[in-house]
This record gives C-alpha cells, sequence and structure tokens, in this order.
C-alpha cells in the first residue's frame, strides 16, 4: 500500500520532532554525566537514539497505513479486529526493541528506549499549540468530533485498561 500525502507530512512531523526530542535527550545525559549521574558514552548514546528513532518512526508509519487500509472496510467488526492486530503488532515491536536495547551492550539503554516514547511527546505538543488539525479542518463549534454515543455496534470487550 502506498503512503497518501497527508500521512507522509505526519510521518515527517513525527520524524523531525523525534530527532528534536533526541537532540534534548543527549544534551539531557550530557548534563546528567557532568552531575556524576550515568556515563556519557556517545557512540553508544548516538546508536540508541538512532535505533529508537527508526523504530519510532516505524511504527507509526506502521499506524498511518493501518488507517488508511482500515477506511475501506464496511464492516466495523473487522475494522476494530484490524486496529487491535496493528496494536498488538506495533506493541510488541517496541517492546521487542526495548528488551534489544537493554541486552545489547553497544546500545545505551536509555538512549535506546526513550525514543520510542517520543512520537506521543510530540504528538502531545503539536496538540498543545493547536498544531495537529489544520484551521480549515477543525470542526465547527456544534459538529462532534466522533461522538461516542453514535456507535452501532456496543463494545464487545473492555479496552486495555478497562476490568
Amino acid at each position: 500500500m502506498k503512503l497518501q500525502a497527508a500521512s507522509k507530512k505526519e510521518i515527517s512531523r513525527i520524524a523531525v520532532g523525534t530527532l528534536v526530542c533526541d537532540v534534548i535527550m543527549v544534551a539531557g545525559l550530557f548534563l546528567l554525566s557532568q552531575f556524576g549521574i550515568g556515563k556519557f558514552d556517545i557512540l553508544r548514546i548516538l546508536l540508541g537514539a538512532a535505533c529508537g528513532s527508526v523504530v519510532a518512526i516505524l511504527n507509526f508509519t506502521i499506524l498511518c497505513l493501518t488507517v488508511q487500509s482500515a477506511v475501506e472496510i464496511d464492516s466495523k467488526k473487522k475494522m476494530r479486529q484490524k486496529f487491535q492486530m496493528s496494536y498488538n503488532v506495533r506493541l510488541l515491536l517496541q517492546a521487542a526493541w526495548v528488551i534489544a536495547a537493554y541486552l545489547i551492550p553497544q546500545v545505551h539503554f536509555v538512549a535506546g528506549a526513550l525514543p520510542v516514547l517520543f512520537p506521543n511527546v510530540v504528538i502531545f505538543f503539536l496538540q498543545s499549540r493547536g498544531k495537529l488539525v489544520p484551521e480549515g479542518e477543525k470542526p465547527a463549534a456544534g459538529e462532534a468530533e466522533g461522538n461516542v454515543q453514535e456507535q452501532d455496534e456496543p463494545e464487545d470487550h473492555p479496552g486495555p485498561f478497562e476490568v
């Protein structure tokens, strides 16, 4: 499946934001090492940051591809299943990378694991600045953005944080 232009734009925004977060993280690790907290090994840190960022951006790309393909599905149940499968695969990818970052001695664990969270940080930042949804695409005051009460089918099972 080919990425749409809007998906490419969002992936590039996430990639740039992740790079900015990487620079801040490396600077933070350097400052911590100056106060005697941890060892600043630039090669291990850069390898961890690079690999962790690739995993994070790949994860977001898989999400974009899933959303693009799910739009074509008519059944809400099949769509839900597709999103659940994608979520599980992406979560497994992240977990595998974090475990690998811990086990591979050439990778700084914190610098490798932290970038997995950077797309969330970038999205939160863009949301807080009102730049996540372009001005022309924001719903009017009376329009619902995704009203939960309008679902046709009841939820079959609890969500990941519900008991």
